[in-house]
């Protein structure tokens, strides 16, 4: 890890050609397509998954790949890869005694393990587990260590085969009255360091409302620190943002309440951006037919 003024490092290429497909995508008002490179999705299929990690050996490796990941984020803050500045709001995360799904805007590989840093700092973790929702891919043909991550530490994949998504709904509905909180990023894509929230998908708000728990909504803001990354651009410090938790309305349909919560969602992480970077949210979109706002 270099300090700027230290040494100049070239910016990577890939870097440079992730950002353009950004700016391309959000020009064409679409806000849902990943931009990386990521392998091809393998289907998942309903026994090839324990959701619950019942099993004996689902379990062992569920301990083995969170201690693994623990220690792989300490050395990450050790060595300013990953940087985490402030935290706000911490006490929107206490005070939340049932389970819950926590949102947050996606962008970089790192902000999980940050949700996930959060989440044992608001000592929620004495009681509770964090699951996260990944994509199918990720799951079912990610290599390497990321890879055991990704089917170890308490993961939920999405599964294009419907069989095995209504054994994933039955699995949210277990987690969240039991108490447990489960991360999911609502935009449906990583865009790689882009500081806007994206325009949300109606998922994870209609999994709180099927299970009756409140959205706790969580905003990363970003600033360039004094690292320079082996990709040649500044690390980022990170500042999580914990907006007050969402709770479905009992006077609301299903529909209506997940509706109003991805709205709510929206303009606290909108108000959020506009507070800590000092502008107004605004999209260069280019096709003025597309949507700028939550879908």
């Amino acid at each position: 890890m270099n300090r700027k003024n230290n040494q100049s490092v070239e910016k990577s290429k890939d870097r440079l050609e992730v950002l353009d497909k950004i700016r391309k995508l959000e020009e064409s008002g679409i806000f849902d397509v990943d931009v990386e490179e990521d392998p091809p999705t393998i289907p998942l299929e309903p026994n090839d998954i324990d959701y619950l990690r019942t099993s004996r050996m689902s379990q062992i490796k569920s301990k083995m790949a969170t201690r693994l990941a623990e220690r792989l984020v300490n050395d990450l803050l050790k060595d300013n890869k990953l940087i985490i500045k402030d935290i706000k709001g911490i006490e929107n995360l206490q005070a939340v005694n049932s389970g819950a799904i926590i949102t947050c805007n996606h962008f970089n590989p790192y902000d999980s393990f940050t949700v996930e840093k959060v989440f044992r700092v608001s000592g929620q973790s004495k009681n509770k587990k964090l699951f996260k929702v990944i994509r199918e891919g990720n799951y079912t043909n990610f290599p390497g260590m990321y890879g055991f991550f990704f089917r170890n530490c308490d993961t939920l994949p999405l599964s294009s085969n419907k069989r095995t998504m209504i054994e994933f709904i039955k699995a949210v509905d277990v987690i969240l009255k039991r108490g447990d909180f489960i991360l999911v990023y609502p935009e449906q894509s990583m865009w790689w360091n882009y500081r806007k929230p994206k325009p949300l998908k109606n998922g994870a708000f209609n999994l709180a409302v099927r299970s009756k728990v409140p959205v706790i909504p969580i905003f990363i803001t970003m600033e360039d620190s004094d690292f320079v990354g082996d990709d040649g651009f500044p690390v980022q410090e990170y500042t999580v943002n914990i907006g007050k938790p969402i709770y479905p309305d009992s006077n609301l349909s299903e529909k209506e309440n997940t509706v109003m919560m991805r709205d709510k969602n929206y303009e606290i992480w909108k108000e959020i951006y506009e507070d800590f970077y000092g502008i107004e949210l605004e999209y260069d979109i280019i096709d003025e037919n597309k949507e700028t706002v939550s879908e």
